[in-house]
């Protein structure tokens, strides 16, 4: 009997790893590669190609053998003999790299926003779905399990019944973030809509979570989208926005996201989603997998869950039939925020009064732009699912320089506390 250690086990294993080719392998693309070299420890892929304009040094690749390197991602796919693309490139080029694979009969696991636009985004899907290739989409806070044990939270009754979905985000991005590509913190390219903001790409997750939680993540589900972009860095995209979502599911009910996010905080924090109740709320810290539940009647609880892997989640998919966690379906409701952000108005700009330069910590740091009392601001939309032009501190509002949302038939009004 062969030992699972000895060669010819070995030699088995990586002759059953499924080639994965990785396209964009710096930036965002190596937590790629690090996942890629993970599951192939494990035996479950092998990375067979790596996409990039300048090839990976030894270094780089340390771990991943000698995959073949080369700037033409189609000629990767066929010389390879590629199973699955990891497509992690700037958001114009997702859905014309995504068909190049579909074309030629090779799974996706497609960075997040899938597209810049609800068109891009449907041509996609149309090829995608007639190559009959998988696809999954790179939100990843979807494989957590914190995610059904907040849905079934909900079910049991726990909180009461659902008042709305908070999403609140404070991070910061030092002036460097927005000069480390062409494509950085803009709209459009060339022509090409990019819509890199921070509702869209940054802190998607957040809201990618809370339409999931709400059970309203389909195109079909978005009943109304109301925004308020505005931007203290000089970039065409937004960096401090708010959105209000409404949704209407299937079985007649509806729901209510209301999501708050910035990347010129004060003092940056993990993003959350807090589910309000008549009964309590859950709170779900959703890159550390951590949920807190406080309910009337009962002390605090916290819990941590597990996460399950996009890229993993794929394989089992393609080996045996497990359900996609994120497929493409399942973002179409964050398509229509995409789609909203890209044919909004510009993003109003902040008065330099609202924000400030903190020159960048240590050698070579790069400095940043803050807006005073964001932190706070985003903190209380989550609560109080308000938007910034709609908090008040009861003498007046809370974010002078925000512009109330422009929605028709809907006349914007200050809310008050959720409970």
């Amino acid at each position: 009997m062969t030992s699972a250690s000895t060669p010819s086990a070995a030699s088995a294993s990586a002759a059953h790893a499924l080639p994965v080719v990785l396209a964009g392998a710096r930036g965002h693309g190596r937590w790629h590669l690090a996942n890629i070299r993970r599951l192939a420890q494990e035996g479950l892929v092998r990375l067979a190609g790596v996409c990039e304009l300048t090839p990976l040094d030894e270094n780089e690749l340390d771990g991943l053998g000698a995959p073949e390197q080369s700037a033409d991602f189609a000629a990767l796919l066929e010389s390879t003999g590629a199973r699955i693309a990891v497509v992690c490139t700037p958001i114009h080029t997702h859905t014309d790299l995504a068909l190049a694979a579909a074309e030629r009969g090779v799974h996706l696991l497609l960075e997040k926003p899938p597209a810049p636009s609800y068109a891009e985004f449907e041509r996609m899907v149309r090829g995608v779905r007639a190559a009959g290739v998988a696809c999954q989409i790179g939100f990843q806070s979807l494989g957590s399990h914190a995610v059904t044990a907040v849905r079934d939270l909900i079910a049991d009754g726990a909180i009461g019944t659902v008042r709305g979905i908070g999403a609140a985000g404070a991070w910061s991005r030092d002036l460097a973030y927005w000069e480390r590509a062409p494509w950085a913190g803009r709209r459009r390219l060339e022509g090409r809509d990019v819509v890199d903001g921070v509702l869209t790409n940054p802190l998607a997750h957040a809201v990618a979570t809370a339409l999931r939680i709400d059970g309203g993540d389909r195109a079909e589900d978005v009943a109304g989208i109301e925004l308020e972009l505005y931007r203290a860095n000089a970039i065409e995209s937004d960096d401090t926005s708010c959105v209000r979502l409404r949704t209407a599911h299937g079985d007649g009910t509806t729901g209510e996201i209301t999501a708050a996010v910035t990347l010129c905080a004060e003092r940056p924090g993990e993003p959350y989603v807090v589910v309000h109740g008549t009964g309590g709320r859950i709170t779900f810290w959703y890159k550390q997998d951590r949920l807190l539940l406080e309910r009337d009647g009962h002390a605090p609880e916290t819990t941590e869950h597990a996460r399950t892997d996009l890229l993993r989640n794929l394989v089992a998919h393609l080996a045996g039939g497990e359900e996609l966690l994120v497929p493409p379906e399942r973002t179409g409701a964050f398509m229509r925020l995409v789609e909203a952000v890209r044919t909004a108005p510009e993003p109003r700009p902040l008065p330099g009064s609202a924000w400030r330069t903190e020159p960048g910590a240590g050698a070579g740091g790069s400095a940043r732009r803050i807006v005073t009392g964001i932190d706070d601001l985003v903190a209380a939309g989550a609560r109080e699912l308000a938007l910034y032009s709609e908090l008040s501190d009861g003498s007046g509002p809370r974010a002078p320089w925000a512009v109330p949302a422009a929605e028709p038939g809907r006349k914007p009004e200050r809310k008050g506390a959720v409970a």
